[in-house]
């Protein structure tokens, strides 16, 4: 087993990622919440592996980490971990947005500094997102973990093995998956495809400017325009981008302000207060507006979405 350490850059609390949106892995993807640790499995981006990670944050506000991965998996395993929680990003003038904006300060305070708890690879957040396409958010986490049970590897942590979402090289091989239509089976074949020619690399598609990462996501049949957005938003873990292809956030921030409605000319206004961290505010105010409203929750707006979204 291996240890290593991640230093937070600006406020950070690892128990405020385990409670995002009301469960670390309900929707992001393998491992689970264990007191105050944080176990997260998943594969190895450009590796036929998977591997396994548990996360604790100490009183000096480092987070210790501790894998059975190989030596030269390592590498790849902290930064997924760690974009994952936003941790890859520089949180240090993160409270300052709070400071110009009054209401994200009292959410800051209130949710620790939460930032944004993403998918472990832009791969994990495509299939998760088509594989969710017109089925509530539990039906996907269920086929999800059926998923990691019958076709994931079984990376471990100090030998405890902790089921990973099926690598693409799996993926492809399953002929049908229970609960899982023809179509999106179909498209999630090729998602896999996309995955193994290198065409969902995340740290690729990051580094893309917006319009042409999003081309690229659409080029990849079941992936619209909802979808590849998220992919970016969500799989990518930007932090400073706002999301143009869904409502949810303008409900939010209408709900928040006081403001009877929110167009998107007014949000990107009122977000431009919040650079270089909108998603990160956007984040913020969705899990505010889920907590103070059950019915602006995530899980009833990601059941909304139809078809290719």
């Amino acid at each position: 087993m291996t240890g290593f350490e991640i230093e937070p850059i600006g406020p950070f609390s690892l128990a405020a990622a385990q409670d995002f949106a009301g469960g670390f892995t309900a929707g992001i993807g393998g491992g689970g919440v264990e007191g105050p640790s944080i176990v997260m499995s998943f594969p190895l981006e450009g590796r036929s592996a998977s591997a396994a990670v548990e996360l604790q944050q100490g009183p000096s506000g480092r987070i210790a980490g501790r894998t059975d991965a190989a030596p030269d998996e390592l590498a790849t395993v902290i930064r997924q971990a760690s974009r994952s929680l936003s941790l890859d990003h520089d949180g240090a003038r993160w409270p300052t947005v709070g400071e110009r904006d009054p209401v994200i300060g009292r959410c800051q305070e209130t949710y620790h500094y939460l930032r944004p708890v993403c998918f472990y690879s832009a791969y994990e957040a495509a299939t998760s997102f088509v594989i969710g396409q017109r089925i509530a958010m539990r039906q996907s986490a269920r086929i999800k973990e059926r998923l990691r049970e019958s076709a994931g590897d079984r990376p471990t942590v100090d030998g405890r093995a902790y089921p990973a979402f099926p690598r693409p090289e799996r993926l492809l091989e399953l002929k049908e998956i229970a609960g899982v239509s023809a179509q999106k089976v179909t498209w999630l074949h090729g998602i896999a495809e996309a995955a193994l020619e290198g065409r969902l690399d995340t740290e690729r598609l990051r580094a893309l400017p917006r319009d042409d990462a999003l081309a690229a996501l659409r080029a990849i049949p079941g992936i619209g325009p909802w979808t590849a957005e998220a992919i970016r938003l969500r799989g990518c873990g930007m932090a400073d981008e706002l999301p143009e292809n869904e409502k949810a956030s303008l409900q939010a921030a209408a709900a928040l302000y006081n403001r009877p409605s929110m167009d998107r000319e007014s949000f990107a206004a009122l977000a431009d207060a919040w650079r270089p961290y909108r998603m990160w505010g956007v984040v913020l105010l969705r899990v505010a507006w889920n907590r103070s409203s059950p019915r602006g929750s995530y899980r009833t707006t990601a059941t909304r979405r139809t078809g290719a979204a």
